[in-house]
């Protein structure tokens, strides 16, 4: 077997944490489900994406998008390094892309209060009870 010559880098374990900590927060909302179109992870409700959590394998620059609809959270959102609105036209619906290996990337708790913003853009009205009721 040949080895690649260059093998994908992985990202900090520092980072991968982070990262790790958002994805089970995710799938910790009430009917958050994972799959994996595209070969990326994403987390859905109603069969619709709140999160895209891309991948862990160091083929790509770890990184969480996610849809922000509050003015405030999404220019907030953009002011971190390397931020960006999404690609294939989803920026101009709210979805922004937060890298998590640049210096000065948000923490998880930020990241994970993002995720809840866009997993209430769209989950249903009996779920976000439920999410509620938790607190």
């Amino acid at each position: 077997m040949v080895e690649p010559k260059n093998p994908p880098r992985k990202a900090p374990q520092a980072v991968r944490r982070k990262w790790q900590r958002v994805r089970s927060f995710a799938l910790e909302l009430p009917g958050a489900v994972e799959e994996f179109p595209w070969g990326e992870s994403v987390a859905k409700v109603n069969r619709k994406v709140f999160v895209f959590l891309g991948v862990e394998d160091g083929s790509w620059p770890l990184g969480i998008t996610v849809k922000l609809t509050d003015e405030d959270a999404h220019a907030h959102a953009l002011t971190c390094p390397g931020a960006e609105p999404a690609g294939y036209g989803l920026g101009k619906a709210g979805w922004v892309l937060v890298p998590l290996e640049e210096q000065g990337a948000p923490n998880a708790e930020l990241l994970c209060d993002w995720v809840e913003e866009s997993y209430r853009t769209v989950a249903t009205k009996k779920w976000i009870a439920e999410l509620d009721a938790r607190v």
